[in-house]
């Protein structure tokens, strides 16, 4: 990508050649925040010029499930460190889960939250709503306070631990409702998970290591999609690992049951196979699979039963992956590679194409989320969150250079295909020629941002 300043403060950017969604090359005119102008020859005096031949146009993505350990845990990672790496990832708005210390079940909390993403400026940082109050399980939190709160919040997660108790999940599903809310279950039950630290099957076997059944998995998801559909309310099921629980998810929406789905990167791409290296790199929740799984789940995200890829970035601090498996700490990072995983499993595979590929990881999403200027078409008029990628880049992956904190990548040492070399967040580029440019500044009088309404 070749870039030329025309006119300083213009404001203005003509992306030139660039290949929307994979198809055609064609200009793009960012004005104001907005896309002003798309075809072929588009003129724009004072604009900077980007050339973008060989590269492709894609909407910004949305990352439906990330950790950004802010507040409390900012050893591990920070609100501006987490949103740097999104946006180097590609990403232009981030849902924040809300396993923080403390816990976001207050509306207190979340409004914090926003306002450390939007200090930040590198993304739209959309927190995310505990279930129960401090993810204990035994009560609803504030789910219609954070609802009404300036964070606006409509997804609402214990992700890290399951809503065990079906009387609450029941409860949850249907308080929800009254403001087109939606509860995103981490599905895991408890009770057959107790002490587990891999995939139970033939490698936990010869390791030794207490294995997690997938039957934990399947069980909480084929119990709450009944619920749902009892109640009548949106469910979206975390990080789904198993073809069993990818054959429960399409039998529930071919009943009309109102269930989305995630997958993540490494859940497309890596088994437990990798655990014989007793890496705890590799250790996750939920765990890595076998390779049946794997190619279960690539086939449900092309054809559609999976909805979105989620990242389930999950940074840590060194010292608590840095040490045996069984005292080791679950979770991987994500937000850097996904792009790159994603390209390589289901697009470079013939699986799917640039257009599916902004349906599982913008539109999708953004639509779950309930965000109204994400996920939407490159066309004039649209607001400007775009990113270009370049298909034919080959990375090597190298936590150290990395702008998140976290250094527990599973790709680490891996070579990726694409790379991302531009971002631009409410039509100010985040991203330029790969590297982080300068962040969006929200005006001071900005409003409470509303969600969007549609399905």
């Amino acid at each position: 990508m070749a870039s030329q300043q025309q006119d300083a403060g213009a404001g203005a950017y003509l992306i030139r050649g660039a290949a929307i969604l994979g198809g055609a090359p064609e200009d793009l005119l960012i004005r104001a925040g907005i896309i002003a102008g798309r075809g072929q020859n588009l003129k724009a005096e004072g604009a900077t010029v980007i050339e973008a031949a060989g590269l492709i146009a894609l909407p910004g993505m949305v990352d439906i499930h990330t950790h950004l350990r802010e507040p409390g845990r900012e050893d591990a990672e920070t609100v501006e460190t987490g949103t740097r790496a999104a946006a180097l990832g590609g990403y232009t708005a981030v849902h924040a889960m809300a396993n923080s210390t403390p816990v976001a079940d207050t509306a207190g909390v979340v409004e914090q939250v926003l306002t450390l993403g939007r200090a930040a400026g590198w993304v739209d940082v959309r927190p995310v709503g505990a279930v129960t109050v401090g993810l204990a399980g035994e009560r609803l939190a504030e789910l219609g306070a954070m609802a009404d709160s300036r964070a606006r919040v409509r997804v609402f997660s214990d992700d890290g631990v399951c809503v065990h108790d079906p009387v609450l999940m029941r409860r949850a599903l249907e308080y929800v409702k009254a403001f087109d809310g939606v509860v995103a279950q981490h599905a895991q039950e408890p009770r057959l998970t107790a002490g587990a630290q891999m995939n139970e099957g033939v490698v936990s076997a010869v390791l030794g290591l207490a294995g997690w059944p997938a039957v934990a998995e399947e069980s909480i998801i084929a119990r709450d999609v009944l619920l749902a559909q009892h109640v009548g309310s949106r469910l979206h099921v975390c990080h789904v690992s198993t073809a069993g629980s990818v054959e429960i998810v399409r039998w529930a929406k071919s009943r009309g049951v109102n269930v989305t789905a995630e997958v993540t990167p490494h859940h497309l791409w890596l088994t437990d196979e990798l655990a014989r290296s007793y890496d705890p790199v590799y250790k996750v929740n939920p765990p890595l699979r076998t390779d049946a799984d794997v190619q279960a789940l690539r086939a449900a995200l092309a054809d559609g039963t999976i909805d979105v890829v989620g990242t389930d970035h999950a940074p840590h601090p060194s010292e608590h992956k840095e040490c045996e498996w069984a005292q080791a700490a679950m979770g991987m990072t994500g937000l850097e590679t996904a792009l790159s995983v994603v390209q390589h499993t289901m697009i470079d595979s013939g699986l799917m194409g640039w257009a599916d590929f902004a349906r599982v990881t913008s539109t999708a999403p953004a639509a779950i989320g309930r965000l109204e200027d994400q996920g939407r078409p490159l066309d004039a008029g649209e607001p400007a969150n775009v990113i270009l990628v370049d298909p034919a880049a080959r990375w090597t992956v190298d936590p150290s250079k990395m702008a998140t904190m976290g250094r527990n990548s599973p790709f680490s040492g891996r070579e990726l295909p694409g790379k991302v070399v531009a971002t631009f967040f409410k039509g100010h580029p985040t991203v330029l020629d790969g590297r982080l440019n300068t962040p969006y500044r929200y005006p001071a009088d900005l409003p409470d941002a509303a969600p969007a309404g549609r399905n």
